[in-house]
C-alpha cells in the first residue's frame, strides 16, 4: 500500500469508516465536526466494499418475493445518464441506521405524486432490468415460466380463447384506454388464489365474463375487447418522462397495491398502511345508519373494500362550518358513503409533541378520536418535532380552471382524497388547513411558501390545469372518436377512465420541474412517483396474501404499481427488488423524520394481536393466521423501505448530488404533444426489452382500446 493511499485509509479509520481509494483526502472528513459525524463514529459504523445481491437465476416469479435481491443496475446505460452512473457492483455498506441519519440530514422535503390505476407490467413490462414480461431484470424468461402470461377464457359459444400480452403504441392512440375492472371482487378474481398462492391467471375471464354474462351480441363483443385490453402494455413511445425518470433515477418492481380493491381503500393506506383493519377488529365490520333530511342509509366499512364517498363533505355530515368540499362528478348515493375513519395514520403522527393541544380544537372528539386514546399520549411523550404536511390535490378549493372566483370542484375526485376520509383530520380545523387544491401547490413554490420542510402529496383530477387536449398519435383516427376522446379523456391523475397518459405525465413534469428548478429546494428533496391500485391491468408477478376481510376474500395485497424514486441523492440507472406496498413510503417517511411506525402504536399494536384470532383468522383459509390486520411500516421480511434507492456514495458526500437540470424536462416539451413526437423510446435511447429480444408483437385482430368510450369501432 502505497503512502498516499496509506494516509486516505488513516483519516478515514480516524471516524469509524473504511473506504479505499477515495480522492485526495477522506470524503468524509467536512463530517468530522457535526453531529452525523459523531453518531456515526458512536455506532462503530463500518464501510466495507461488497457486492451488490443480483438475481439468483434459478429464482422463478413464482416465489420472486422471497427471494434475495436487493439493488441492481439497468442495462445499456445512456449516454446522458453514464456520466453520473456508480459502479454499484462496489459500494459502501451502511446500516439502515445510518442511512436514516444520513437522509436526515440531507432530506428535509418528501413529495409524493400520487398516481392512479396501473400495474407494473401494464407500464414497465418491457423496462430493461426490471422483473417484467419477458426478463427477469437478468435473463429472459419463457411465457411457460410466466405466471398468467397465457390466459384462457370459454367463449359463449364454447370456444376457449387465449388472450397473451401484446404491446400498443401511438398506432392505437395508446395514450388513452378505458378503464378496466378493478372491483374489490373481479381483483379477487383475477389473482385467482389457489392454496393461498395467486395464480395471476383470470384477467381475462374476468373481463370477458363480466359483460359477456348480460347477454347480447354487444355485450359479447364489448367483453371479447375487455379480455384484449386487460392483456395489453405500453412503453416509451407512450409514456416517455416516466421512463426517463425510471431510467436516470431508481425504479422499484416489487412494490405491491396495499390492499386487493379499488382506489379509495389504497389512497387511505398511502396515509395509514392500510383501509381500516385495525377498526374492524376493535368494532366489527359493520357500518353506521344514517338519517339526516330525505337521505337515509348505512355506511361502508371498515375496513373500506370499495370506492364510498368520505364521510365528511356527504349528505350525513351535518357540519356547517369550514365543511368538507363534494366532487360534483362523484357518486354520493345514501348507500356510498364510507364510515368516519378513527384509526392512526401519518397526519396524527406528524403532529408530534403538538398533538394533544391540536387535537383538543376537534369538533366532535367522541365521534372522531374513539381509537386512538392509547395513541394520543404515546406520541405526546415522544416529543417529536412537528412535521408540515400538505394534501395537494387538483379540484379540492379554488382552481385556475374555475370561473368567476367560486370553487366549483368539477375537477375533484373525492374517493381519492384519503386524507378526507379521517376525522381527526377534516373535523380539526388546524389539521384540515393542509388539505389544499392543485393549484395551491404551484403557487406555494412559486411564492416560496412551501412550508420548512415536510411532506407533500400531489394529485391530480379530472382536468388538466395547462388546457392541454389528449395525444392523438394515429393520424388516421376518426373525427368522431377524437371527439369522444376529447370529451372523455382530459385528466390528468393516470386513471384510464378520464385522463390521458400524457397528460398525466405531464403533470407529473410540472411538479418536478417545480422543485428541481429550485436548487436549494431540490438539494433537500425526495421525490415519489406511484400508484394507488393496478386498475386490474394484467401483472405477472404474485403478490403476498397477508390478510383476508370479513367477506372472505383476499384483502391484502393487491396488484403490483410501478413506483420511482428521484432525488440529488438517489442512485442511477438503478432498480430496487425489495418488496413492499404503501406501507413502504410510509416506513421511509417515519426515517427521515425520525417518526414512530404506526404499528408501534399502543392502539394500532393492540388491534394487530388482537386480530391474529379465531375470531379473524376464520375468515381465511384453513390455518391462515390474520397477522396483518393493520399497518405494517416495520422494516420486515414483508415490507421493505425505499432506502435501497438511495445511493451511499452521494449521502456521503463520495460522490456530488446529481443536479436539478438531471430530473427537468424543458416545458416546450411538456407541453407539445404528442411527447416527442411518439419516439420517446428512439428520442431516450431505450430499447424495450422485447424488441430487444426480438418478440414479435401480435396486437389482437379488430382490437379496440377504448371499448366503453368509443363502441363503434368494437367488432
Amino acid at each position: 500500500m502505497s503512502s498516499k493511499l496509506r494516509k486516505k485509509w488513516f483519516d478515514c479509520k480516524s471516524i469509524g469508516v473504511q473506504i479505499l481509494s477515495l480522492p485526495k483526502r477522506c470524503a468524509l472528513s467536512r463530517f468530522t465536526k457535526t453531529p452525523l459525524a459523531l453518531a456515526m463514529v458512536a455506532s462503530l459504523v463500518q464501510v466495507s466494499i461488497v457486492p451488490i445481491a443480483l438475481a439468483d437465476s434459478s429464482t422463478t416469479d413464482k416465489d420472486s418475493h422471497h427471494n434475495s435481491r436487493t439493488v441492481t443496475t439497468q442495462p445499456n446505460i445512456p449516454s446522458d445518464v453514464a456520466p453520473y452512473l456508480n459502479n454499484s457492483a462496489k459500494e459502501p455498506k451502511l446500516s439502515s441506521k445510518v442511512l436514516s441519519q444520513l437522509l436526515r440530514e440531507r432530506i428535509k422535503y418528501v413529495f409524493v405524486i400520487f398516481n392512479e390505476n396501473h400495474s407494473f407490467d401494464n407500464e414497465y413490462g418491457t423496462f430493461p432490468g426490471v422483473n417484467g414480461l419477458y426478463s427477469d431484470g437478468q435473463k429472459p424468461r419463457s411465457p411457460e415460466k410466466t405466471p398468467g402470461f397465457t390466459q384462457t377464457y370459454t367463449d359463449v359459444n364454447g370456444v376457449n380463447v387465449t388472450v397473451q400480452p401484446f404491446r400498443i403504441g401511438p398506432e392505437q392512440n395508446s395514450s388513452v384506454v378505458d378503464s378496466v375492472d378493478h372491483s374489490h371482487t373481479g381483483l379477487a378474481t383475477k389473482i385467482h388464489v389457489v392454496n393461498g398462492e395467486p395464480q395471476m391467471d383470470q384477467f381475462a375471464y374476468d373481463e370477458y365474463t363480466r359483460f359477456a354474462s348480460k347477454g347480447g351480441a354487444g355485450n359479447i363483443s364489448t367483453g371479447t375487447q375487455y379480455a384484449n385490453l386487460v392483456m395489453s402494455h405500453i412503453d416509451c413511445d407512450t409514456i416517455p418522462f416516466f421512463w426517463k425518470w425510471a431510467s436516470r433515477f431508481t425504479i422499484f418492481d416489487n412494490i405491491f397495491a396495499t390492499e386487493d380493491t379499488p382506489s379509495t381503500p389504497n389512497a387511505v393506506a398511502m396515509l395509514a398502511g392500510q383501509s381500516g383493519e385495525t377498526q374492524w377488529v376493535k368494532h366489527g365490520p359493520s357500518g353506521q345508519s344514517y338519517t339526516v333530511g330525505s337521505h337515509t342509509g348505512t355506511t361502508q366499512g371498515p375496513p373500506l373494500v370499495n370506492d364510498p364517498q368520505p364521510f365528511y363533505g356527504s349528505q350525513f355530515d351535518e357540519t356547517k362550518d369550514n365543511k368538507q368540499p363534494a366532487g360534483t362528478q362523484e357518486s354520493y348515493a345514501d348507500t356510498n358513503i364510507a364510515s368516519n375513519l378513527t384509526f392512526a395514520s401519518l397526519p396524527l403522527t406528524f403532529l408530534g409533541r403538538d398533538i394533544k393541544a391540536v387535537l383538543s380544537n376537534n369538533k366532535n372528539p367522541s365521534f372522531d378520536l374513539p381509537d386512538i386514546q392509547q395513541d394520543i399520549p404515546f406520541i405526546q411523550q415522544l416529543g417529536t418535532t412537528p412535521v408540515n404536511w400538505r394534501w395537494y390535490q387538483e379540484g379540492y378549493n379554488l382552481e385556475p380552471t374555475d370561473t368567476n372566483g367560486v370553487a366549483s370542484h368539477n375537477a375533484y375526485v373525492s374517493h381519492h382524497n384519503g386524507a378526507q376520509y379521517f376525522g381527526y383530520i377534516a373535523n380539526t380545523p388546524q389539521v384540515s388547513d393542509s388539505l389544499r387544491g392543485l393549484g395551491d401547490f404551484f403557487t406555494d413554490i412559486a411564492n416560496n411558501k412551501l412550508p420548512k420542510g415536510g411532506v407533500f402529496y400531489i394529485r391530480g383530477g379530472y382536468t388538466n390545469q395547462q388546457g392541454l387536449k389528449p395525444a392523438i398519435t394515429n393520424p388516421n383516427t376518426p373525427a368522431d372518436e377524437i371527439a369522444a376522446i376529447n370529451a372523455a379523456k382530459s385528466g390528468d391523475d393516470d386513471h384510464p377512465s378520464y385522463t390521458d397518459r400524457q397528460l398525466s405525465e405531464a403533470m407529473a413534469a410540472r411538479v418536478i420541474n417545480a422543485i428541481a428548478s429550485n436548487e436549494k429546494l431540490w438539494k433537500q428533496s425526495a421525490i415519489i412517483i406511484t400508484y394507488d391500485e393496478s386498475d386490474g391491468f394484467y401483472d405477472h408477478v404474485p403478490p403476498r396474501i397477508l390478510s383476508y376481510g370479513p367477506d372472505g376474500l383476499p384483502l391484502s395485497r393487491g396488484v403490483r404499481v410501478p413506483l420511482i424514486l428521484i432525488s440529488p441523492y438517489a442512485r442511477t440507472h438503478a432498480v430496487s427488488h425489495v418488496e413492499g406496498d404503501h406501507n413502504s413510503v410510509i416506513q421511509t417517511i417515519n426515517a427521515i423524520f425520525g417518526l414512530p411506525a404506526l404499528a408501534s402504536l399502543p392502539d394500532e399494536e393492540q388491534a394487530l394481536k388482537d386480530g391474529n384470532s379465531a375470531e379473524f383468522n376464520k375468515f381465511g383459509p384453513p390455518g391462515f393466521e390474520q397477522k396483518y390486520l393493520g399497518p405494517r411500516d416495520i422494516n420486515s421480511s414483508v415490507s421493505e423501505s425505499l432506502l435501497s434507492g438511495f445511493d451511499p456514495k452521494r449521502l456521503l458526500g463520495i460522490s456530488p448530488a446529481l443536479p436539478g437540470s438531471f430530473a427537468i424536462i424543458p416545458d416546450n416539451i411538456v407541453n407539445t404533444l404528442p411527447h416527442y413526437g411518439s419516439k420517446g423510446c428512439q428520442a431516450l435511447g431505450i430499447t424495450p426489452e422485447d424488441q430487444r429480444q426480438g418478440i414479435a408483437n401480435k396486437v389482437p385482430t379488430g382490437f379496440n382500446p377504448l371499448p366503453s368510450t368509443y363502441p363503434a369501432a368494437n367488432p
